[in-house]
């Protein structure tokens, strides 16, 4: 094994994570608990390398813990001559905590993640003893509380390793990233690394939302304001259609002989060279505003005449503004959030803030009751066989495959993942044969006994630290620590150490079985999901009546293809065609709503040219399907056009707004369709 290849961070995680187990040891055998060992394990579920990560996630494990072992107090002693309606009841309650906390995606899952598996932990081994399941409810309380505080105040609060960091520092790279990918989309760069490196844009902004979730509970001194970061992640979100929709009009201009006009490629060329630098916040806002009005002030007049040209041109110069004025706004966030003040640093960024909402996240109901309803299936099969061999060790085997289809539901496979915690378990019980029947015997005092633990568990500190090895170790740790003997008084029984180490390899591979008929689904499965998913919300999008709401269909959209992207690179395939047709998904959604606004606000004769329209990409994506995707029909093009022409005598500002929505959805729906014909 070479250690060498450890970091000084894992090396400190993994000390840390040896200081709260002993810490959280010390403290449950010096107030009587029966079975320290539980405290033990729980302060290494609970670490995690960020400071915020475990104090986000710590009220809700403790607030988890006491509501599961109350369900455990209520259905043990009320069902327990009914063997049958008890198994029941404990398996509906992991079931339903399992799917609530499916669809939450917060640490607030954690809350009913905790309650669900606590009461299998309480209730299961209870059903002996009925008449003490309060007793061994309150001790279970005690002692995963303590773990949990334990491993708490060490990771939180001794040279802690903040969120605040961690944020500032990705959002320094994420916005130089940005600024590169628009810098060489207007300069005609576009191939496949650059197309495909501007779609990871979407993984970092979801990558910013799970840091921003535990940046309230971080311990660095000054704290950005979480409204702050989901203003940024709005700004960010926006760089995608805008940047897309440049160098597609850029493209297009160039394919009809109609390159940009001298005067625009200047223009160009000087955004070019503002992204590259764009300087203090004093200088950034007026340089900003003179590029915005120099694209202004060169859109084509496009009144009661219009050619196809001229759209493109005017698509290109209004987005290009807005591409700046998103740049420009991202880069104000970013300053505020380093700010020592909470007054904004900008006149922009108070009205940034002023607008912002909670961010939407995608939520699938049929994986989440599927997930739940093969954990009940897994514990109902368990208790079947359990009941009826008779098997005195049973309940520990249940409670270990209720407990692994938990943790791991939420994944498309879980099989792989209960497998390495497998592996990782029979490691685990390997070195506890050894530590309980060779080691401990001649250990006589406490501080020994901290010198001759420390080897194994610093070791799977480190390994902890690491996602590739993540499962594994914990899998050891627990299978290790849970039949080492950490009691309240040490005791080597052979045959109860055999038989809960099998009890715990039965359970673990019981999952792995029932999750495999139950809860597989597959990363393709998952992924057509998702895909369809948007395409319900975008014609529900196109046929609803209300109000759009552009931030919240392109926060939706970014959360899905931030969760595509690894569900189609688990396939091997080149993601690249499934997540451009997303982004162009995306954009579609935007001209959609812009379209909606302007029926809304605007006259009859408006409203009976769009409407058409929006019926069309309504039922063009109502009709699509995975396996066989369908161009959208030749009726909404001509439905395109004449909305087109419709609007050539609106008033300027509706007429533009309009022309650029209309035109915006004619590139992404029909990219190969000859000119617009133009009005006459």
């Amino acid at each position: 094994m070479n250690l060498a290849r450890f970091g000084g961070k894992e090396a400190l995680f993994s000390v840390k994570c040896f200081i709260a187990a002993i810490l959280a040891y010390y403290i449950a055998l010096r107030i009587g608990l029966t079975r320290p060992y539980w405290a033990v394990t729980t302060s290494y579920i609970v670490a995690q390398p960020l400071a915020g990560a475990v104090l986000s996630k710590a009220v809700f494990r403790v607030a988890g813990t006491v509501l599961g072992a109350a369900a455990a107090v209520v259905l043990v002693p009320n069902l327990v001559n009914a063997p049958e309606l008890l198994s029941l009841g404990l398996a509906l309650w992991l079931g339903l905590c399992l799917y609530i906390s499916l669809l939450d995606r917060t640490p607030r899952a954690y809350l009913f993640l905790l309650a669900g598996y606590t009461a299998s932990i309480i209730g299961f081994p209870s059903v002996t003893t009925p008449g003490a399941v309060f007793t061994i409810a309150a001790l279970r309380v005690q002692e995963i509380t303590i773990g949990i505080l334990c491993g708490s105040l060490i990771h939180g609060f001794v040279f802690p390793q903040t969120v605040t960091a961690t944020l500032l520092a990705r959002i320094d790279a994420i916005l130089a990233d940005a600024e590169r990918w628009s810098r060489d989309s207007l300069a005609g760069a576009s191939d496949a690394a650059l197309d495909r490196d501007r779609r990871r844009l979407a993984l970092d902004i979801n990558e910013l939302h799970q840091l921003s979730i535990h940046l309230p509970f971080d311990t660095a001194r000054l704290l950005p304001r979480t409204r702050t970061l989901r203003a940024l992640q709005a700004e960010l979100s926006m760089l995608l259609p805008l940047a897309s929709a440049v160098d597609d009009r850029i493209v297009e201009l160039k394919r009809g002989a109609d390159a940009p006009r001298p005067e625009a490629l200047a223009l160009i060329e000087d955004v070019r060279e503002w992204l590259h630098d764009p300087a203090a916040v004093a200088e950034r806002g007026p340089t900003a505003d003179a590029l915005i009005e120099r694209a202004r002030d060169l859109e084509p007049k496009v009144g009661d005449t219009l050619i196809w040209r001229d759209a493109l041109r005017l698509s290109l110069l209004a987005r290009l503004a807005e591409l700046v004025d998103a740049h420009r706004n991202a880069r104000d966030l970013r300053d505020q959030m380093r700010s020592p003040s909470r007054a904004p640093v900008t006149p922009a960024v108070a009205r940034l803030l002023a607008r912002i909402a909670k961010r939407p996240l995608h939520r699938d109901r049929g994986i989440a009751l599927r997930a739940a309803a093969g954990t009940v299936a897994t514990i109902l099969l368990g208790c079947v066989f359990w009941i009826g061999t008779g098997w005195a060790d049973g309940a520990g085997a249940v409670l270990i495959a209720g407990v692994c289809c938990a943790l791991f539901g939420n994944s498309d496979d879980p099989a792989p993942a209960i497998k390495a915690f497998f592996y990782g378990t029979i490691i685990g019980l390997v070195v506890s044969a050894i530590y309980a029947f060779a080691i401990l015997p001649r250990v006589t005092d406490f501080v020994t006994l901290v010198a001759v633990l420390a080897p194994p568990m610093l070791i799977g500190g480190m390994f902890l630290a690491r996602p590739t090895t993540l499962l594994v170790t914990l899998g050891a740790l627990l299978g290790g620590l849970n039949t080492v003997g950490l009691n309240d008084r040490f005791g080597s029984d052979f045959s109860s150490f055999i038989n809960g180490g099998i009890a715990q390899l039965v359970g673990t591979l019981f999952a792995v079985v029932t999750v495999g008929l139950f809860q597989t689904i597959g990363a393709d499965t998952s992924a057509r999901r998702l895909i369809r998913a948007g395409w319900r919300e975008l014609a529900a999008r196109s046929d609803s009546m209300r109000r759009p709401d552009a931030a919240g269909w392109i926060a939706t959209m970014l959360d899905r293809i931030g969760l595509l992207a690894p569900r189609l690179a688990l396939q091997g395939e080149d993601p690249g065609k499934p997540l451009l047709d997303a982004l162009t998904d995306l954009r579609v959604g935007v001209a959609v709503g812009e379209l909606k606004q302007l029926r809304m606000d605007g006259s009859t004769d408006e409203a009976a040219v769009i409407t058409p329209v929006l019926r069309g990409v309504g039922a063009h994506y109502r009709a699509l399907r995975p396996d066989e995707p369908a161009p959208p029909e030749p009726d909404l093009l001509a439905g395109i056009d004449a909305a087109m022409i419709g609007f050539a005598t609106s008033t300027p500002d509706r007429h533009r707004t309009g022309i650029l929505a209309l035109t915006s959805l004619r590139r992404n729906l029909f990219p190969q369709a000859p000119a617009f014909g133009g009005v006459a």
